[in-house]
Order: C-alpha cells, then structure tokens, then sequence
C-alpha cells in the first residue's frame, strides 16, 4: 500500500488556516464584543467568548448549550424569527438590535451581526456566527430622540429648521397645517416664503445677527398664512452648532396668537362695553342733580321770556336796546343748559380710547362743576388744588374724566356717610404733582371715614361695596382704566382721617 503525503505547498496553506484559526481565537478571547457561535435550529450557543461576562454576567460555563431565544426579551424573539424590519440584511449579514437578559435578570439592549456558516460542498448550514455589543447608550440616546421627535410633531407650536443659507429643512406637522404646506416640498422652500415681508426683514436684520452672537431671540411677528393671511406668532429663534463649534442649522419656534388676539380685542370690547355702562350708571347717580341744573336755565329761559312778554304785551313796535339785555341773558342761559346735555353726552358716548394732550386742572374744573349740584346735596365741596394749571396729560379725555369722575363720586357720598351733626362742610380734594419719570401723581382725598385697614385693597374688587345701592364697579373700573394707561391706582388712610386715592399717568409730550 502507497502512502500519499501532502506536498509542502499543501502543508503550507494547512499551517497558515491554523495560524489564522488560532490569531482568530486570540483576538475573539480579547475582544469587548462578544462573539458567540450558535445551532441553527434553536440557536444553542456552542461557543462565547470571555466578553459574555462583562455584557451579561454569565460565566462561559453557564451559557454554553443555552438557547438565545431563551433569554431574548419576548417582545423582541418574534421580531427576529420573522425578521421583521427591525432586522436588517445586508451582504450575507442580519443586523439587529434586541434586548437580552443578564444573569441578574435585568435586560440590557444588544446589537448583534449574525453570519450564516455554510458547508463549503454541500451548502448544508453548520452554524451561525454572531458578533454582539453593547447598545444601551445609543439605543436610550435614539429613545430620547424618537420622544423629542414626537414632542415635536405633536407640539401645538409651530417648529421649523433651517439651514444656514435660509433654506427650510423640517417643518413639523402644526407648521404645515397652519401655514398649509403639507403638499409642499421641503428642498423648495425658503424661509422667505413663511414670514410677511416686514416680519422677515427684522428676523434677518435683528434675530439672525442676535441667535448667531449667543443670544435667544423672541417677538411678536407675523407669518404667512393661507389665502395671503397673515398669522401673528410669538417667534423664538435659537441658533444650534455642531460639536467643532461650526454652525448647523437655525430653529424657529411660533406659537399662533391668532386666538390669543382675538381673545384679547373680545375682552377689550367687554371691557369698552363695561366702562360704557359704568358712565351710564354714574348718569343715572347724577340724574336728580343733572335735572337740577338744568332746571335751573330752562327756568330763567322761561322767566326771561315772560317778563318781556308782560312787559312788551300789546306794544307793536319794540327798540333793540329794550329788548337787547334780557335776549343776550336768554342765549347765555340756553348756552350753559347746552353745555350741561353736551358734556353728559361726551361722557356717555361710545367709542374708541384717543390719547392726546389734555390739561387736568380744566378737566377736574369740568368735573366739580359736574357734580357740584350733588356734592352740595351732601355738604360736600370738591377743590381744585392743582397748583400747576399748565400740566398736561397724555391720556384719553373720556378715560381720564371717568377715573376722576370715579373717584370724587367715592369721596363725596364717604363723606356723606359721616353725617352732618356738627353742620360742618366737607372737603374732597384734587392735587396733582408732577414726577421725575415723565409721569403725574394725581390725588384724590377725602374726610369720610376712611377704608378698612385690614383689607385696603377689597375696594378695588369688583362687585364689592358698603354702599347700600352700589354696584360696587367704579373703582374697580377706574383702577382697569389707569392700568391700561401704564399707571396705577392705590388706596390708603389719611393720618387725619378719610381715604386718598393715588394714581399715575403719563406726562404728555412737550
């Protein structure tokens, strides 16, 4: 019998797979990732590498003959049996990413390449080789970025990207629908196209050249809506660098004060309409007064007529100097009467705040005269003690006559409640002092008996009064108006007694 013995180039290439097999073994021993070798039927493993103790905690003895499915997370071990989409193929390798239980019983993400290991005649398959690593950080990391995403495509707000050269790279879904681009394409729009003009100009002279420098940029702009609208938005622009420092992309965060303004301009017409039916109110407390005063010309109109009538009855020919005094005296009369129903109709009349100049000593002098029929009712006298008769407000006439109208009405019935045993005459007082910031502080105080010191600021309450007929709204009205004009309204106890009221306006221009 022959002996064959292999050739040198035989034994070379026999020595060199050994060599390869062994630098293998070597490098699989010393590697983090684990590598393992599995059954293909139940994916038993037959081989791990020292690496399975550091992921998973086990010692090589105690996983070897252990089915991976075994120890998949349940609902994970269907997806890769059905390969779904979460497992990827590629050149021959199945990548995926599962989690796995360790020897404690917790569960920790893997990601695993698997490779299948053929007979090289007969294709049969052997086994299957894996190369696993531990995923966690980047599987947690995805996680936090798969929440943010949906946080973002669930927002209300409306959130856009943009890259440095002011293209549009996302728009997520309340963008789209707002601004009703939900068939556009992205790579053809330009942040030009989202904002009205105006708006734009400032977000490329102001926020741009703001974010860029390390600051946040927020304002009230206007984007373009559907049917050429225009949306107001509060708009947040940040600027986002990429770890070099460079920068990456700009991101625009609206939110749609549509509603917001609507909800603002419906509060504004109650509050008009509410003001309104205040100065009607303070009419109808006036109304016996009112008629009073005009009582008073209507009568001395009629008087003045039947007097020339009396005496010129039966004459036929009359000289302008007999009849000139008492016709001047009648026109007079009639004027203040007409003075009186025009200056009520001012006060009542519906329509909108128009700031301008409007000198305060004539307006609280309108005012005493006003009311002087009632304030005498009460033995009461309203004073005047402006001394700068030149100060001027910036303010609305209306407003201003109804936070002092306001005002002195409070003071004249306080003083009211106090009595008259000592047959003494009150006093409600206007001063007016003018402040370093372009602003007056105007007084209105009185001898009533004072507020409450434990709840000074109940006053200001709506609906709250100690007035037996009082609505209990002109002094919450008063201190709305002087709000809205950027100033305030407090109340405090004069150390001589009665109450004070104090509120500030702006000065007007010079």
């Amino acid at each position: 019998m022959v002996k064959s013995f292999p050739s040198s180039g035989a034994s070379s290439t026999l020595t060199d797979d050994a060599e390869r097999n062994k630098l293998l073994a070597e490098m699989a021993e010393q590697s983090t990732d684990m590598i393992s070798r599995h059954t293909p039927d139940d994916w038993r493993f037959i081989y791990v590498s020292p690496a399975v103790t550091h992921l998973l905690g086990y010692q090589v003895e105690e996983i070897i003959g252990v089915s991976a499915y075994d120890l998949y997370h349940p609902d994970d071990v269907e997806d890769f049996k059905r390969r779904s989409p979460s497992v990827s193929y590629e050149r021959g390798l199945y990548t995926h990413s599962y989690r796995f239980r360790r020897k404690d019983g917790r569960y920790t993400w893997l990601e695993s390449t698997s490779r299948s290991i053929r007979h090289p005649d007969t294709g049969e398959l052997k086994e299957i080789l894996v190369v696993s690593r531990d995923a966690s950080r980047r599987i947690e990391t995805e996680q936090a970025n798969h929440r943010l995403a949906r946080v973002l495509e669930c927002t209300s707000d409306l959130v856009v990207f943009v890259t440095p050269e002011q293209r549009i790279s996302h728009l997520n879904e309340a963008a789209r629908q707002t601004l009703s681009l939900e068939s556009a394409k992205l790579e053809q729009l330009q942040l030009a196209s989202l904002l009205v003009p105006s708006s734009f100009e400032r977000l490329i002279q102001q926020g741009f050249p703001a974010v860029t420098s390390g600051q946040v940029w927020t304002q009230e702009l206007e984007m373009q809506g559907p049917n050429n609208t225009a949306i107001p938005v509060l708009l947040e622009l940040l600027a986002h660098r990429a770890f070099q420092g460079q920068l990456e992309y700009f991101s625009l965060v609206a939110r749609d004060l549509t509603e917001a303004k609507q909800a603002q301009a419906e509060l504004k017409r109650y509050q008009t309409e509410i003001n309104h039916a205040s100065r009607l109110i303070t009419m109808g407390e006036l109304a016996s007064s009112l008629a009073h005063e005009l009582n008073q010309p209507l009568t001395a109109i009629v008087n003045y007529a039947r007097g020339l009538q009396r005496r010129f009855a039966g004459r036929e020919q009359l000289t302008w100097r007999e009849i000139e005094v008492p016709l001047e005296k009648m026109a007079s009369t009639a004027m203040r009467a007409g003075n009186i129903i025009h200056r009520m109709m001012d006060f009542t009349r519906k329509q909108e705040p128009q700031k301008c100049s409007i000198n305060l000593s004539d307006v609280v002098d309108d005012l005493i005269e006003f009311c002087a029929e009632n304030a005498d009712k009460h033995h009461v006298k309203v004073e005047n003690h402006i001394h700068n008769a030149a100060l001027n407000l910036w303010v609305d006439r209306i407003q201003l006559e109804q936070i002092l109208l306001n005002l002195m009405m409070n003071g004249i019935e306080a003083c009211s409640h106090q009595g008259n045993a000592d047959d003494r005459v009150r006093l409600v007082q206007i001063t007016a002092q003018e402040q370093s910031d372009k602003r007056v502080e105007i007084k209105v105080t009185d001898q009533g008996s004072g507020l409450s010191t434990a709840l000074p600021e109940q006053v200001f309450e709506q609906f709250f009064t100690t007035k037996p007929k009082g609505l209990g709204m002109g002094l919450a009205i008063s201190r709305s108006l002087v709000e809205s004009n950027g100033g305030e309204l407090i109340a405090s106890n004069n150390h001589t007694g009665g109450a004070c009221f104090c509120f500030t306006l702006a000065l007007a221009p010079t």
